[in-house]
């Protein structure tokens, strides 16, 4: 079937209502247009075509959920997006306005655009392309459309156990995050989990004079800096005790997989925005993929305004976040980095801000090459695959909970400069991640 000519006969229609959905606003930090932006998911998934449609409110921000049931026997493909999105700040940084969608040399701007809106507006719209193709799909296909993503999706694990009948599904497909750097779709097959954790240490009841009381006063950002000397060497390593234990190389396919990979040294360091940066294929991947990271984000003390200001500063906060790779337990890391900081900074106070558990689907898994080949043919453009992404979804939930195999497959350009100003989503991207969308339905139904 011809779904291209189908999606081009719709062009402006599908255009629109994507713009429509851009249009309002949906911010979850902000709880701002958070019910109008799930009651129009909801009606945008009708009008595709969707038999069951159902707004299904929680604990916080509600979830649209939709489901196409053709037979009890058939396979169930889960869609998974988020229709919350970040703030529009700063906002003087935008060349148009974030909630009024414009196109500009070939690029969709608006805040949302790519992250996420975009793209699952692609997989609905997917689904009303096929029906018009076939009057029917010859699968199962469910959506769960959720409003809190960009909050850390805290109250996704329990909605998922409590829905856990209702959402069964032999794959879960999400379209989420950038494509490769070099224009070329991908499938990813796992994610990294995430521990965020804040520290705090406190000196004297207030700030005191660095000359007055230098040597006397205790300086608390010394204590943050020397306990951060204890967890990590010269070379990178962590040294939390037990840290990398669960930690597993990659198979020999997975490593194939990563030296299929495109790799251009001069595009990352672009990227980046580093010059300097020395790495090989192999390396870049395996630490992107298979190994675990302490970063800090953010230590916070003091005066950093103009000039000088002299003073031994009363308390300091230190934000780390680590990025976790398959088998790491987000919570048994807590525990490790608490009994560390113990042993090194008693005085130190911790607190978990957030976490999220690794996810991975196995490359040798049936469905994995045909999914290749179906969003390969829908982008006209060659295919890989990647065993993990650097970042963190809330992949898990699916993995685990639901013991559902689960497909990460960008559609958006790498440069969409999503949670920034002039996010932006390229507008072939959009109608090459319908047409992608119905060809993955075809491949499944094949299998």
């Amino acid at each position: 079937m011809d779904y291209k000519s189908i999606i081009e006969r719709n062009r402006e229609n599908y255009l629109e209502s994507l713009f429509e959905v851009i249009r309002q606003k949906s911010i979850s930090a902000e709880n701002e247009g958070i019910e109008e932006c799930a009651e129009l998911v909801a009606e945008k998934m009708s009008e595709a075509g969707v038999g069951h449609v159902e707004i299904i409110k929680g604990a916080h921000h509600p979830v649209v959920y939709g489901e196409h049931i053709v037979s009890e026997d058939a396979m169930t493909l889960l869609i998974y997006g988020h229709y919350d999105v970040q703030p529009p700040d700063p906002v003087e940084e935008w060349d148009s306005e974030p909630f009024e969608p414009v196109i500009r040399d070939g690029r969709i701007y608006a805040r949302g655009v790519g992250d996420n809106k975009g793209q699952f507006m692609a997989q609905i719209l997917a689904f009303r392309t096929y029906m018009e193709a076939h009057g029917n799909t010859p699968i199962n296909i469910k959506f769960i459309i959720e409003g809190e993503e960009e909050v850390g999706s805290r109250n996704l694990e329990p909605f998922i156990h409590k829905h856990k009948d209702k959402l069964k599904a032999d794959l879960v497909y999400t379209s989420d995050g950038p494509m490769l750097s070099n224009g070329h779709p991908y499938i990813l097959l796992g994610v990294r989990g995430m521990l965020y954790v804040e520290l705090n240490a406190e000196g004297s009841a207030f700030d005191n004079h660095s000359g007055n009381k230098g040597n006397i006063a205790r300086n608390p950002v010394w204590e943050l800096v020397h306990l951060l000397g204890t967890m990590k060497d010269a070379d990178g390593r962590v040294l939390i005790d037990g840290f990398y234990d669960e930690v597993k190389p990659p198979t020999d396919l997975e490593k194939e997989l990563l030296m299929q990979l495109p790799f251009d040294l001069e595009e990352i360091r672009k990227e980046i925005g580093d010059d300097s940066l020395e790495m090989t294929k192999e390396e870049y991947y395996q630490k992107l993929c298979f190994e675990p990271v302490l970063n800090i984000s953010g230590l916070v003390s003091g005066y950093g305004g103009e000039g000088a200001k002299t003073i031994i500063p009363s308390t300091a906060k230190l934000k780390l976040d680590m990025r976790l790779v398959m088998d790491q337990n987000p919570e048994r890391i807590y525990e490790l980095l608490e009994a560390h900081v113990e042993k090194h900074a008693p005085g130190v106070r911790m607190k978990r801000i957030g976490m999220m558990h690794p996810s991975r689907t196995s490359a040798e898994h049936p469905y994995i090459e045909p999914l290749r080949r179906a969003v390969e043919k829908g982008f006209g453009k060659k295919a890989y695959i990647q065993p993990s992404m650097g970042g963190s979804l809330p992949d898990a939930v699916w993995t685990k909970i639901l013991g559902a195999p689960s497909v990460v497959v960008p559609y958006a350009n790498a440069d969409e400069a999503n949670h920034s100003p002039n996010e932006n989503l390229v507008v072939e991207n959009f109608y090459n991640g319908i047409a992608s969308t119905c060809m993955a339905i075809d491949a499944l139904n094949e299998l």
